[in-house]
């Protein structure tokens, strides 16, 4: 435990800490009807991520893209890479300090610890999303959503306050989005919703037609 709070650890333990209370909050807002990660997602600026291409929006967006956000929900991600940090740290600290009797300032391994937790951070988000999307010929991407007929699962749906969807595409696959309605409706939990457009981070929907 001493290990753990010394003042080159402190940063590293810090961030295992974070992620138990991160857990701790998503599973007591799952228990009143709220989910932490499509929060998180729904206040994430709308960003073209790509990797692949130079000029898409910039460094921070090439380096998110990489990272895989907008393929996983950027909660597991934000998990994945505190868990990968702090345990990268506190590992590269007891080897350091196994050599030198010492361990190194917390802000003399910061680097060497990002650079070896970021690409466990792509690997997790790569895993998640073949799990979640399967084959990669099978996936859909989010422009063919429009269309679909979601049924609402948390929340309740009012302009400005979206809530969370689910739906499945022609591959079986299921999809959660965050749904808010184009006027003054409201969409309570079990409501079957058509996502006519996505604006932002969530799509626009009205009362499904009652023969889809």
């Amino acid at each position: 435990m001493a290990f753990l709070l010394e003042d080159g650890n402190q940063l590293f333990t810090g961030a295992l800490v974070l992620m138990l209370m991160i857990a701790l909050l998503e599973g007591v807002m799952v228990l009143i009807g709220v989910g932490l990660s499509d929060l998180l997602d729904n206040l994430l600026p709308d960003l073209e991520l790509n990797a692949d291409v130079p000029d898409s929006g910039g460094g921070l967006n090439r380096v998110l893209g990489w990272l895989r956000f907008g393929e996983v929900p950027a909660l597991i991600l934000l998990v994945a890479f505190l868990v990968s940090f702090g345990v990268t740290g506190l590992l590269l600290q007891m080897l350091v300090q196994s050599v030198s009797g010492a361990l190194l300032p917390a802000w003399l391994s910061v680097l060497p610890v990002l650079a070896l937790a970021l690409p466990q951070v792509r690997f997790v988000g790569g895993l998640l999303r073949r799990f979640a999307l399967g084959n990669e010929t099978e996936a859909v991407g989010r422009d063919t959503f429009a269309g679909r007929v979601a049924v609402i699962t948390v929340g309740e749906a009012v302009a400005g306050s979206p809530a969370e969807a689910r739906f499945s595409d022609a591959y079986g696959t299921t999809h959660y989005v965050m749904v808010e309605p184009y006027d003054d409706e409201t969409f309570s939990q079990g409501d079957r919703v058509l996502l006519v457009e996505e604006r932002g981070s969530a799509f626009r929907v009205i009362a499904a037609p009652t023969d889809t």
